[in-house]
């Protein structure tokens, strides 16, 4: 499927870019190259010299660029067939604190990806979403949501050319920074005598990076242009999580951040009118002409009209044994 193809990652030195690298490289020896696109520098030194990357390090190339930049995207964005979209700035009380920086890469961003793919004549995008552009309560979210619609109306501004844009929507992903596993572990390793817990209901999906890379690949194997994937994953509660990391630790309840659910939402009811099932995914299909990618998905029925799918009402539950294995 890959094999011979060039492929592009903005925010590829991120913990999903390495892990996608490392795992196309391994399973596709005949790609043509993988591009690595992101603004830091350091951050690319230090994954050019990452051991695992050494045997293929002909198939690398590391470009400097800002997805605001549209000329520098330009640039990059020649003679590739593939661009995997994971650049975003994620950090919730970053972007309140910082909206119109948060709006200038999130969604001028994602406006200038779609431009420079048609204008350079990619043949897929797929860009990685989150579950918090699901009715989104921070601007973090607001702004993936936006990203979201814009990559999906993007296959309406191809003309006469083959470009096609899907999204890819996923939970915390157990071995990336911004889950909140690094964050016990740290506090463990300090010595904490409990671990703090926002809200005692809370849940959370969990996933393995391998599983986010494998998402995307299989988007890239299936999409027709305008699909967004929400892949089928286990929950748990936050409280079982504690206790998989410290057993032996008193949780303290803290009080809910700004910003944050009670459970993490990927589907709400409005769109389950336009929602397929299959069997280990959901397809959300555009709200413009959705029956133009149903018919290319055969295998596939149309959920229920009030179903939902969020990590408080999922029929997957990880043990606190399962989530120290992923962990």
């Amino acid at each position: 499927m890959l094999n011979g193809k060039t492929i592009l990652i903005t925010g590829g030195t991120g913990s999903f870019g390495k892990k996608f690298t490392k795992i196309v490289l391994d399973k596709y020896p005949d790609i043509q190259k993988i591009i690595i696109f992101s603004r830091d520098e350091y951050k690319q030194f230090v994954m050019q010299n990452m051991p695992e990357f050494q045997l293929h390090k002909d198939k690398l190339r590391f470009f400097l660029g800002d997805v605001r930049d549209k000329e520098r995207l330009m640039r990059a964005f020649e003679n590739v067939d593939i661009v995997i979209h994971a650049a975003a700035l994620k950090q919730v009380p970053a972007c309140e604190y910082n909206p119109f920086e948060a709006v200038k890469t999130n969604v001028i961003g994602a406006q200038n990806i779609i431009n420079a793919a048609i204008d350079c004549g990619v043949k897929k995008v797929v860009a990685l979403s989150t579950d918090k552009a699901c009715a989104p309560i921070n601007l973090y979210g607001a702004t993936k949501l936006c990203s979201d619609k814009l990559f999906i109306a993007g296959n309406s501004y191809t003309g006469f050319k083959d470009t096609k844009f899907a999204v890819v929507r996923y939970g915390n992903v157990a071995g990336s920074r911004g889950s909140v596993i690094p964050f016990f572990q740290k506090l463990v390793a300090e010595g904490a005598k409990e671990l703090p817990v926002t809200d005692i209901r809370m849940t959370r999906f969990w996933l393995k990076l391998e599983q986010a890379v494998e998402m995307v690949l299989e988007a890239l194997k299936s999409m027709k242009g305008g699909e967004l994937y929400v892949k089928k994953i286990p929950s748990m509660k936050i409280t079982d999580l504690a206790k998989a990391i410290a057993p032996n630790l008193p949780i303290k309840e803290v009080g809910i951040r700004p910003g944050e659910k009670i459970h993490e939402q990927m589907i709400t009811k409005e769109d389950a009118r336009n929602t397929i099932e299959l069997e280990d995914y959901y397809i959300i299909l555009p709200q413009i002409f959705p029956e133009k990618i149903q018919i290319m998905y055969p295998n596939a029925k149309f959920v229920e009209n009030d179903f939902e799918y969020h990590s408080g009402n999922n029929d997957q539950w990880l043990t606190i044994e399962q989530m120290r294995d992923l962990i």
